[in-house]
């Protein structure tokens, strides 16, 4: 469709060989692309360098908000799509974004509902089911809240919304990979909670990550994803015990 207004593409990526075709390719019709890559050792910015339309910043990596915030900034366009490099805009998303950038009063930020993918299949239930981001807004109308150095949050000035299509997430590839992704998340929000004055107790590290189980198995249905659903239940456990663990091994040496 033909439209006035013009919008970049984001991603912030490390080792992202298997993912960045096709989410380059993917996002061709944004106006811009930028690429702000925490030094990558895999093939990801040989990858990048086929694209020579791609701006392709390399930056060491502090922590999620600080590098999107970088990212952000680097943005020509006021519309910006903030994407993960495991999501991908199906065609249906692509003309409601390319509708809502030219509404005469379009909200400040979009937020986008996820479709999570397990390996090749859609994983209907599990706690994803209502999982939805910011991906889609005005950059002058937003910054990401400086306290949070993972699952970032963005500070929107003005109205926000959801768009109807969903994204698709790639997150699952391999057990290995989503574990150590888990992993990797809980010790980073465990940090977090610590910079801001927050304590374990010896029993958040046991009866928190049961309860992120019961929570998304059997509340939520994961029951209903068969053996794909106790994988990603007891996945999503395990980064809630890994955050709690950090959290007091942190304790710890500080009273050192």
């Amino acid at each position: 469709m033909d439209r006035t207004e013009k919008i970049t593409a984001l991603l912030i990526t490390l080792n992202e060989e298997k993912h960045i075709k096709e989410v380059l390719e993917n996002l061709s019709f944004c106006d811009e692309i930028i690429v702000v890559d925490s030094f990558s050792t895999d093939n990801t910015t040989k990858i990048i360098a086929n694209y020579p339309h791609v701006k392709l910043i390399q930056r060491a990596f502090k922590n999620y908000t600080d590098q999107k915030q970088f990212a952000l900034d680097q943005a020509t366009n006021n519309w910006v799509l903030f994407m993960d490099a495991d999501e991908r805009v199906t065609p249906k998303l692509k003309n409601e974004i390319e509708v809502t950038i030219n509404l005469k009063s379009p909200a400040a930020a979009y937020y986008f509902l996820r479709t999570f993918m397990y390996k090749n299949k859609v994983l209907r239930f599990s706690g994803w089911q209502t999982d939805k981001n910011y991906r889609l807004f005005q950059k002058d109308k937003v910054k990401f809240v400086k306290d949070r150095i993972v699952h970032e949050t963005l500070e929107v000035n003005g109205v926000s919304k959801t768009l109807k299509n969903k994204l698709i997430h790639y997150s699952f590839n391999s057990y290995s990979t989503y574990k150590d992704k888990m992993i990797k998340y809980g010790e980073m929000k465990a940090k977090e909670a610590f910079f801001n004055g927050k304590k374990a107790r010896w029993y958040h590290s046991i009866f928190r990550p049961f309860w992120k189980f019961i929570n998304h198995y059997i509340l939520r249905f994961g029951f209903l994803d068969g053996k794909r659903g106790i994988v990603i239940c007891y996945l999503n456990a395990l980064g809630v015990h890994s955050r709690y663990k950090e959290l007091k091994r942190l304790q710890k040496s500080n009273l050192k």
